[in-house]
């Protein structure tokens, strides 16, 4: 490479100018090395799918590895190649790469090198050089004269009518970005027409994507075409003889709600949504119920508690007692929301019944997912109306057979904790918080364990003196070496919450006391408490009490209590 430093071509160089030499040499080699591993990449295109995946992803990140902007068409040829492979997720990460790289090039070699890129891959004779073009016309047609952008119009239009499905539905699926790049002329002149020859197609699959390109292009029309450029295709839609295509419906219908406005709401998507809720496919329902809040919420304000009790609420009593289960979790995780929109008056005279109603489902998540949500009826009517009720649903839920299920309504019982009160809480649901210490599963120990110092945090040491550490170290003479270590573990949990004075004078004593376990895992896990408990605790008690137990430890028979031993006296050292 040095040869070259007084030549005049790609690899000019400056004789007056060091640092300028030493870069036009380190630019001229990793080109020309990049040039070499292209050759070497064509003999390798066969290669794992692994392999080609990482290297996909990789060369999107190579724009100053080959020059900068200015040579970075010279990655266009791999990545063109691996936007053919058969592998999608390489297919897919070859384009990611493609719309990255795009931003680099400059107008002119866009329409130099990155445009005829897309028009060979859109008319490649594999449907796979087609699919991934679909998602290079939105990134490259804003830059591009008026002349290439009619041209790449007419390959997309191609494209939405190819003979293979697979084409059709990657065309479908990026409509709505297309459109958005468009003149607003050629969104009514093209796109409309698009849309609707998608939206019928004899593939499920593609309408369904047709759905999703349909809310972006109901933000780009003016309220007065909606209704004769959208409507009728998004009525035929939530009508569709394929569950499938009703069920991106009913995804989408927060957004096709805010796409198409008010007005139209009211006069079509309200009865459109009713007919969803009501659907034969208990996935359409379940999706439908799942959008209930969030539709009543966007409902127009002067007339949304008229819709919601004439319209919706009644379709929703109807699916409180829905045969299928994921229907009536999809339903019990969003109807508390209800409540805060429909007020305190017409919670508790129509909402609170079908509450009751779902506390007391056969079905754990119906009773789990309104548990959760208890937060938004307390804000409007108090949790003392539920309580009743709510007992016996936690209480079943507590013992499940299922151990995800007990975990799921241990995370929610500082919530719980602190909508019910102190009072309620030591009165009715402290022996289960402490039945849980005690489970057989691990994992529900020690979220019982994480619970128990939410618990200290939100009522305070005091309470936690009073009414859960005296339980806590009762564990430490039990005859399960695992409740033993379960107190450890409680006691590493609540220090620092309970503070100086309590974790000195009654948690400490206890653990010191259990350093003579039989036990060689309780006997580490006391070196690790003591450790963990030691920034804590004054000087004092450090020198006095602990720093000798540690170095009885370090010299026990087990050779894990002796490095617990010895890593939490390097612990202690640094406090002291």
């Amino acid at each position: 490479a040095s040869s070259r430093c007084g030549e005049d071509s790609h690899g000019k160089l400056y004789k007056n100018d060091t640092e300028t030499q030493l870069y036009s040499l380190k630019m001229y080699s990793i080109i020309h090395i990049f040039y070499s591993s292209y050759h070497l990449w064509k003999y390798t295109i066969y290669d794992e799918d692994e392999v080609l995946l990482a290297l996909a992803e990789q060369l999107g990140n190579f724009t100053m590895l080959v020059g900068g902007p200015e040579y970075v068409h010279c990655l266009l040829p791999p990545l063109e190649s691996l936007a053919t492979v058969e592998e999608t997720v390489v297919r897919d990460k070859a384009v990611e790469s493609l719309r990255k790289i795009s931003q680099e090039h400059s107008p002119v070699d866009l329409e130099v090198h990155f445009e005829p890129l897309v028009k060979r891959l859109a008319s490649g004779d594999w449907f796979t050089s087609r699919t991934s073009a679909c998602g290079l016309f939105s990134v490259c047609y804003p830059r591009v004269s008026s002349t290439v952008k009619a041209e790449i119009r007419q390959h997309f239009r191609t494209l939405c009518s190819d003979d293979t499905p697979m084409v059709r539905r990657a065309a479908a699926s990026k409509l709505g970005e297309f459109a958005k790049v468009l003149e607003p002329e050629y969104v009514k002149s093209d796109i409309i027409s698009l849309f609707t020859a998608l939206a019928s197609d004899e593939q499920d699959s593609v309408r369904l994507l047709a759905v999703e390109a349909c809310v972006s292009i109901a933000t780009l029309l003016p309220q007065e075409d909606l209704e004769t450029l959208v409507m009728p295709t998004l009525r035929q839609a939530a009508e569709d003889k394929s569950w499938r295509v009703r069920y991106m419906v009913a995804d989408k219908f927060s957004e096709l709600q805010k796409a198409v406005g008010s007005e139209i709401t009211k006069n079509d998507l309200v009865p459109a949504f009713q007919n969803l809720l009501k659907d034969c496919e208990a996935e359409v329902r379940a999706a439908a119920a799942n959008k209930v809040k969030e539709f009543c919420e966007n409902l127009p304000e002067d007339n949304r508690e008229q819709i919601i009790m004439t319209h919706i609420l009644p379709c929703v009593k109807e699916l409180v007692s829905d045969t299928n289960q994921h229907v009536k979790s999809a339903l019990a995780s969003v109807i508390m929301g209800l409540s805060t929109i429909l007020g305190k008056d017409n919670t508790i005279e129509h909402l609170l019944p079908l509450f009751l109603a779902q506390l007391k489902d056969e079905c754990p998540e119906v009773r789990l997912n309104i548990i959760s949500n208890l937060d938004c009826v307390n804000e409007v009517i108090g949790i003392r109306q539920l309580s009743q009720s709510l007992l016996p649903a936690i209480v079943e839920l507590a013992e499940d057979a299922k151990w995800r299920v007990r975990l799921a309504i241990i995370e929610y019982m500082p919530l719980l904790a602190g909508q019910l009160g102190v009072e309620f809480f030591d009165e009715k649901l402290n022996t289960l918080c402490m039945a849980w210490l005690i489970d057989h599963v691990y994992a529900i120990r020690e979220a019982a364990t994480c619970n128990l110092m939410k618990l200290v945090e939100k009522f305070g040491a005091e309470w936690a003196q009073n009414t859960i550490v005296p339980k806590v170290l009762g564990m430490a003479n039990d005859p399960n070496y695992l409740h033993r270590m379960t107190t450890l573990f409680c006691i590493n949990a609540l220090s620092e919450a309970c503070g100086q004075e309590i974790t000195t004078k009654q948690m400490l004593p206890v653990v010191l006391k259990m350093s003579n376990d039989q036990v060689a895992n309780v006997r580490f896990n006391v070196a690790k408490s003591l450790q963990k408990i030691g920034p804590v605790l004054d000087s004092n008690a450090l020198q006095t009490e602990v720093k000798p137990v540690l170095e009885k430890l370090a010299t026990d028979s087990d050779m894990d209590v002796k490095y617990f031993a010895q890593e939490a006296i390097s612990g202690i050292q640094s406090l002291l």
